[in-house]
């Protein structure tokens, strides 16, 4: 069994996965990355799989919202390791969720909005 991704600290893994073009987007997300190669072997060290999490405040306002989308991030790569061979991964917020649709900061029904539209944008990047 393989380890559960690692998580991206450091500024440089960012920037030069964001550099990239988004590998597939969705209504809320983009996601960028692809196979640590060559050029970023030194940044991502040792095998396995690295997620990285941009959540900017503009489109989250709530810390509470922007944690469930942490924590729904985390889960959804977690899951998707052990089909995938080694990947850096960075994950973009890139609108926001309406708050006339979700009211609660940390609604179920966001939830399951977020869980959803994940497994979607990941599920596609399985079949590119």
């Amino acid at each position: 069994m393989l380890a559960p991704p690692q998580h991206m600290r450091e500024r440089s893994q960012f920037d030069a996965l964001l550099r990239r073009a988004p590998l597939r987007k969705s209504a809320h997300f983009a996601l960028h990355g692809g196979a640590p190669d060559v050029a970023l072997g030194e940044l991502f060290p040792g095998p396995g799989h690295w997620v990285g999490v941009v959540l900017p405040k503009r489109w989250a306002r709530r810390a509470v919202t922007r944690n469930l989308l942490r924590r729904q991030i985390y889960a959804a790569a977690h899951a998707l390791a052990p089909s995938q061979p080694p990947l850096a991964l960075v994950v973009r917020l890139r609108s926001a969720f309406a708050p006339g649709q979700f009211p609660s900061a940390a609604s179920v029904a966001l939830r399951r909005c977020v869980r959803a539209e994940l497994q979607q944008l990941l599920q596609g990047l399985h079949r590119a």
